[in-house]
């Protein structure tokens, strides 16, 4: 539990470090637009996508909490990532992290060749990934912004053991897939592996919780050796690493969510509410 005190720090409006560089490369207008914050780990999320699938897109910083119209226009919630789409007339939008993972599968299917997900083929292996996915959205995300916006040291006890049975849970969904010899649903779980679609759906909660949850929860990540090779593969795919800021700026950005200010997020209300994420 974490005895620091709220700074009223505010979340950050540009990228640092590695994104930066990556977001300095993709200045230039493309046919798809790429509405992102810094901060966020669903937009993380289509970015990796993007920058692994070798799809051309142009990088666009919005302050999703100010709404600016041109991200409406994608995202009619004001959430980010949003996709403008520049190849239609008009443009269109398309919005939600894992519809724009999936758009981006698909478009890459037939341009750049390169994959997330095993061949339509290996059906088996797709559903076992659907699953894995299944769980990430479901359990890990909102077990991660309950353990961080607990306040009182029971609430912070019980939502870290959710939280840690979730990772754990993670792990036997990769160990299913692994005593059944499907290897194509284990992506970086393997120490011949690479970067795969749950990783990528993952991957933004896993690093975010050894910095942010580490910091203003005091959060260990499990100790196994085979979780914590699996880790350190993951934040050292080059690819993943281009997609991160420094770590000071998601401790800035996390503030506010560590201390349950009202009005945190979209995301933030739902889990007070017991709702589910938006």
């Amino acid at each position: 539990m974490s005895t620091a005190k709220d700074t009223g720090k505010h979340y950050r409006t540009e990228c640092t470090g590695l994104a930066l560089e990556t977001v300095k490369q993709h200045s230039e207008p493309a046919d798809i637009t790429f509405y992102g914050a810094c901060f966020c780990p669903f937009v993380q999320r289509a970015w990796v996508a993007l920058e692994y699938l070798g799809i051309p897109y142009r990088y666009y910083e919005v302050d999703p909490y100010k709404k600016p119209q041109e991200l409406l226009e994608v995202s009619p919630k004001g959430l980010v990532p949003g996709l403008k789409l520049h190849t239609f007339h008009p443009p269109r939008g398309l919005s939600e992290s894992t519809v724009i993972m999936e758009y981006l599968e698909d478009l890459a299917a037939n341009t750049t060749k390169h994959a997330l997900l095993p061949p339509i083929t290996d059906s088996y292996a797709r559903a076992l990934i659907r699953l894995q996915s299944d769980h990430i959205n479901r359990t890990l995300v909102p077990a991660f912004y309950r353990f961080l916006q607990a306040q009182d040291p029971d609430s912070q006890i019980s939502a870290g053991q959710e939280f840690h049975a979730a990772l754990e849970d993670l792990a036997a969904h990769f160990g299913r897939a692994e005593c059944e010899g499907v290897s194509a649903a284990l992506g970086l779980w393997r120490e011949d592996g690479d970067l795969s679609w749950t990783d990528v759906m993952a991957g933004p909660w896993l690093f975010r919780a050894s910095n942010v949850l580490a910091h203003y929860r005091f959060f260990t990540l499990p100790e196994g050796l085979k979780f914590r090779a699996y880790l350190d593969r993951l934040f050292n795919h080059p690819v993943f690493k281009r997609t991160c800021s420094t770590e000071d700026l998601y401790l800035d950005s996390y503030e506010r969510y560590a201390w349950n200010r009202p009005n945190t997020s979209q995301v933030a209300n739902a889990i007070n509410s017991g709702r589910g994420l938006p």
